[in-house]
C-alpha cells in the first residue's frame, strides 16, 4: 500500500488515487506530431496520485510521428483507419484495448486526450470515408468508448475539461473519495465503512441526497450483509452519488448547514462575510473553495466534533486547490456527465 499523504491539522489523510492517463499528457512526446501535451492539473496531481500512462496508437505499433487516424463509419460499423496509408487498424486496436483493460488493477479514474480518435471521450468526428469529407457524426474514440463501457461508474475526463475549476474540483473530490473507499473495500472492514460513510456525509449530501440515504440504510444493516455483497453494493451507490458534479444549490445547502454550527461562536461581521462568500459562489463570482475554506478554518478553530472529519471541507490535498481555472457564468452547473450538455 502506498503511504498516506497527511492532511493539515484536522485528521484527514489521503490515499493515492490510481489513474489511467493518455501518455501524451505530461508523460511522453507521443502525439501524432511527436509533441507532448502540457497540463498544469496533471503536473501537480502527479505528486499525489499514481498514474498508468498509455498511448494506444504507439502500443499497436504506429510510430512517432505518424499519419493521423480517423473514425470511418461503414454500413453502421465504425472502423479506425489511417487515410494517408489506407491502413485499417480496427482489429489491432480492439485487441489491444481488451488486453490492456483486462490487465488493469483496481483503479479510480481516467484522464484521456480530448478529441483523439482513440482516447477522446466525446465529440470525436466520425467520417463517411477515408477521403476528404465533412463529419457525419460525433462519438467517443475507440479506446475511450470501451473505457466508458467497462467503467461506467468511474470518473473519466479529458485534460481540457479539467481546466474548468468546477469540473476539476469534482474530479479531484471523486477520485480521492473512491481511492479511500477502495482501500476499505480491499480490507473488508465493516467498521471502517461506518467511519467512511460518516465522514463523507456532507460531501454525499451535496452530490446526491437520495444516494446518501440509501447508502446510510445499507451501512446500518451491515451486520446482516456478507462482505461480498456489502462492499460492491456500497461502491455502486457511492459511484452513483459522485457520477456528476453537485449542483451549486447542493453545495450552497451544505455551506449554509455548516455555517449554522458556528452562528453563536462568531461575530456578526464574520457571519455576514461568510454569507457574502456563499452568495459570491452562488452567483458564479467565486469558486467553491472560497466559502468552503473559510468554514474549514472555523472547523479547525472551534474543533466542532461533527464537522472535524467531514471530507466536504478538504476532499483532496490543499496543494491541488488553487490551480488556474475558470468560474462558470452566474454559478450555473458545469456538466460532467458522459454526454454533451444540453444547449
Amino acid at each position: 500500500m502506498q503511504p498516506l499523504i497527511p492532511c493539515c491539522p484536522v485528521t484527514r489523510e489521503y490515499p493515492r488515487p490510481r489513474l489511467v492517463i493518455s501518455r501524451c499528457i505530461e508523460f511522453g512526446p507521443c502525439r501524432y506530431d511527436g509533441s507532448k501535451i502540457p497540463s498544469p492539473t496533471v503536473a501537480r496531481l502527479r505528486n499525489y496520485a499514481d498514474f498508468i500512462p498509455v498511448c494506444p496508437e504507439v502500443e499497436i505499433g504506429l510510430g512517432v510521428p505518424r499519419a493521423t487516424l480517423r473514425i470511418v463509419r461503414r454500413d453502421d460499423a465504425d472502423r479506425l483507419v489511417q487515410p494517408a496509408t489506407g491502413r485499417d487498424v480496427t482489429e489491432e486496436m480492439s485487441a489491444f484495448v481488451a488486453r490492456f483493460l483486462d490487465s488493469l488493477p483496481p483503479i479510480d479514474g481516467f484522464i484521456l486526450k480530448g478529441g483523439s480518435p482513440t482516447s477522446g471521450t466525446r465529440n470525436v468526428r466520425v467520417y463517411p470515408s477515408m477521403e476528404k469529407s465533412a463529419a457525419i457524426a460525433k462519438s467517443a474514440g475507440f479506446f475511450a468508448r470501451e473505457v466508458l463501457k467497462r467503467y461506467p461508474d468511474l470518473p473519466v475526463e479529458d485534460e481540457l475539461r479539467l481546466n474548468n475549476a468546477r469540473i476539476r474540483d469534482h474530479f479531484f473530490s471523486a477520485i480521492f473519495t473512491l481511492a479511500a473507499f477502495r482501500e476499505i473495500e480491499a480490507a473488508g472492514d465493516r467498521e471502517a465503512l461506518v467511519r467512511f460513510h460518516a465522514n463523507n456525509k456532507l460531501l454525499l449530501l451535496a452530490s446526491n441526497e437520495k444516494m446518501l440515504r440509501e447508502a446510510g440504510r445499507l451501512v446500518a444493516t451491515r451486520a446482516e450483509v456478507g462482505p461480498g455483497e456489502l462492499f460492491p453494493r456500497y461502491r455502486r451507490m457511492l459511484s452513483a452519488a459522485l457520477a456528476r458534479a453537485p449542483r451549486y444549490t447542493g453545495n450552497v445547502n451544505v455551506l449554509q448547514h455548516a455555517l449554522g454550527y458556528f452562528s453563536d461562536r462568531i461575530s456578526d461581521e464574520e457571519r455576514a462575510y461568510c454569507i457574502r462568500l456563499i452568495d459570491r459562489y452562488k452567483n458564479g463570482h467565486a469558486t467553491l473553495a472560497e466559502p468552503r475554506n473559510l468554514l474549514r478554518s472555523w472547523v479547525i478553530r472551534f474543533r466542532e466534533p461533527y464537522l472535524t472529519n467531514q471530507s466536504f471541507f478538504a476532499p483532496y490535498p490543499a496543494e491541488l486547490v488553487d490551480l488556474p481555472g475558470e468560474v462558470t457564468d452566474r454559478g450555473r452547473d458545469v456538466w460532467s456527465g458522459r454526454e454533451e450538455p444540453p444547449s
